[in-house]
């Protein structure tokens, strides 16, 4: 049975390939590069397999992705296949040693910018949707695709433009096209984010006149920030393996060399767990800015403005869809391990609305995000084959 789904999927490797190619000779950089040309391919494959799909646009129109949507024979829950065909920039191109659109095969790779992240895995799903449409009387529920662009930016415009669609089914659960055949993200910590503005009195830094400006009382902001009192790591065999984590990210303030800066604007963000969450976050920030501003009073008191957070989440390995990968790989004698990630996915988002979602299982890979991005293509067959069982298994095909 392992021999002949993998040898099965191996006869969709070639076409699986084309498309991806295809993909990555369409420059997709998160807000740089147009999407509409990326999602063009994408829009003359799937009609011409007769997948049904449409466009998805965000609140101001802008076209943000595509949904193929396969409605099951018999009632059941909903299952969503996701990856981004936006990418990372290119970086310095002059070190890379091919073109960033190369779209190549050389060594067992497939080379260019988003091979790996996740075009590969876009041009999976689309096969397997092609492959499950002309039995999809005997599915139970349905299978949406959804190949989201403004990933890489932070914004994550297809998929909420996929949440907030209203002809769209909420799914149970979603299978994000990450690359990588060692884990599968069941978790991740979330994140709380804010900024925080601290004011002074501006003046000369010639002055006779001392004034203690914004970016000092910033830097002791900073200090006590850095200090904080946070918990540590959880106990080994703790459900969520990870302790939380802050980090001031930026610093903005002040101008030239004369003018003592009046304002100074800091950048916070928090990685969150079960057991400190965005609401304790928040509770120990502006008790730091609250002690800031007893040591060392300022003309205001130091502004905290929360500009996002998503909680964290975990699945066991006996939910779905996570289940269902991993028995799916173990079918194969493919030995994958449930992870929990430090950086928060776009699975903290969905968690958000309280639907399940797993990231990863995909092919190896180099240079993710970085220089000479490649994917290897020798365990293409592996990998379509676990998506193939694991999507049938739970849509209960006949």
């Amino acid at each position: 049975m392992k021999k002949d789904l993998v040898a099965h999927a191996a006869t969709r490797s070639a076409s699986v390939v084309g498309l991806a190619q295809k993909l990555i000779r369409r420059p997709s950089r998160g807000g740089i590069d147009d999407y509409g040309p990326v999602l063009e391919v994408l829009e003359g494959w799937l009609s011409g397999q007769g997948l049904p799909h449409r466009r998805l646009h965000d609140r101001t129109g802008d076209l943000v992705g595509l949904l193929v949507e396969i409605v099951g024979g018999r009632p059941g829950p909903w299952w969503t296949l996701d990856a981004c065909v936006d990418t990372a920039p290119f970086g310095d191109e002059e070190a890379w040693s091919f073109p960033p659109t190369a779209g190549d095969v050389v060594g067992g790779f497939l080379r260019g910018r988003g091979s790996a992240d996740s075009k590969l895995a876009a041009s999976v799903f689309c096969h397997l949707a092609a492959e499950l449409l002309p039995s999809a009387a005997g599915l139970r529920g349905g299978l949406s695709v959804l190949l989201d662009v403004d990933e890489h930016t932070g914004g994550f415009g297809g998929a909420r433009a996929f949440l907030e669609d209203s002809q769209a089914v909420t799914p149970a659960g979603v299978m994000i096209g990450y690359p990588g055949m060692d884990d599968v993200v069941v978790g991740g910590r979330g994140l709380w984010r804010a900024t925080l503005t601290v004011t002074a009195d501006s003046g000369h830094s010639g002055s006779s006149r001392t004034v203690l400006g914004a970016v000092s009382r910033a830097a002791r902001l900073v200090q006590l920030l850095d200090a904080a009192d946070l918990p540590g790591a959880p106990e080994a065999g703790a459900l969520f393996s990870l302790p939380p984590k802050m980090s001031v990210t930026a610093v903005h303030g002040g101008e030239g060399f004369s003018v003592t800066a009046d304002r100074c604007d800091l950048h916070i963000d928090v990685r969150t767990t079960p057991a400190f969450d965005a609401r304790d976050a928040e509770t120990l920030v502006r008790g730091a800015a609250t002690t800031l501003d007893a040591e060392l009073p300022g003309p205001t008191a130091t502004r905290v403005t929360p500009v996002a957070s998503w909680p964290p989440y975990q699945l066991q390995p006996h939910e779905q869809p996570a289940a269902a990968v991993l028995d799916a790989a173990a079918s194969l004698g493919i030995t994958v391990q449930p992870k929990t990630a430090g950086p928060s996915n776009i699975g903290n988002m969905l968690a958000g609305h309280g639907i399940s979602a797993i990231a990863g299982f995909g092919v190896p890979y180099v240079g993710l995000h970085g220089i000479d991005e490649r994917a290897s293509l020798a365990e293409l067959p592996e990998v379509y084959a676990v998506y193939l069982r694991a999507v049938r298994s739970l849509m209960d095909a006949h």
